[in-house]
């Protein structure tokens, strides 16, 4: 691990064990509120469809106690690309629970970042916020990633303010539930970067209005 990959990790690290200690001090009688799972988020979004994939095993022991989502979205022309949701609802944070940073399970499964930046989405019935964009890249292939934190009518790119939000939220609300949304697509042969955020920022459109349901204000 280079150095200041080390740095990274490291901060991260003392970034959650903090987070925990903070969340603990703030007294355990919490909030969890009532929401719809997963499992009944719409099949059908506008002109997609979608098909559930399966979470190994492996991966829900790694992610901890929560509720995902793993769904693969496909227009009717089977030549246009697919877009790829994966959602992580965590009840509770107060345990060590938090979510994963994309940033660091993408490269562990030999996606290597080439290109990074933020963005501002405008989602429906939502204030603005920054979100991440990814391009990465694999064995010749590149997906474009599209990743933000979400709780409380609030997103957030940056996995520290998450953090932040985090704590501030179990002392004035007692509620540590947030959760991770998170847009792939495959870039074509010859596509730009650009034009396969093209594709993913009117599907982002169609979720925005069904997140209260699942991750609730």
């Amino acid at each position: 691990m280079r150095g200041s990959g080390l740095i990274r990790f490291l901060c991260a690290a003392a970034l959650v064990v903090l987070t925990a200690i903070l969340l603990q001090a703030v007294g355990s009688n919490e909030i969890i509120p009532r929401r719809s799972p997963f499992e009944h988020f719409p099949l059908q979004l506008g002109d997609w469809s979608g098909s559930d994939v399966p979470l190994d095993p492996e991966v829900l022991s790694i992610l901890g106690p929560g509720d995902f989502l793993l769904r693969v979205y496909q227009k009717p022309n089977p030549n246009e690309a697919n877009v790829d949701l994966f959602m992580a609802y965590f009840p509770s944070q107060r345990t060590g629970d938090t979510i994963h940073s994309p940033k660091h399970c993408l490269p562990g499964a030999g996606w290597v970042p080439v290109e990074n930046t933020r963005i501002a989405l405008a989602l429906p019935g939502h204030p603005p916020f920054p979100a991440n964009r990814y391009v990465v890249a694999r064995a010749g292939f590149r997906r474009m990633v599209l990743y933000w934190y979400w709780a409380h009518d609030r997103g957030v790119a940056s996995e520290y303010w998450a953090k932040f939000y985090l704590v501030k939220d179990a002392i004035r609300m007692n509620r540590s539930d947030g959760a991770l949304v998170r847009i792939t697509t495959p870039i074509l042969p010859g596509e730009t970067p650009e034009a396969a955020q093209q594709r993913v920022m009117p599907f982002a459109d169609l979720i925005g209005p069904l997140l209260d349901d699942y991750v609730p204000r």
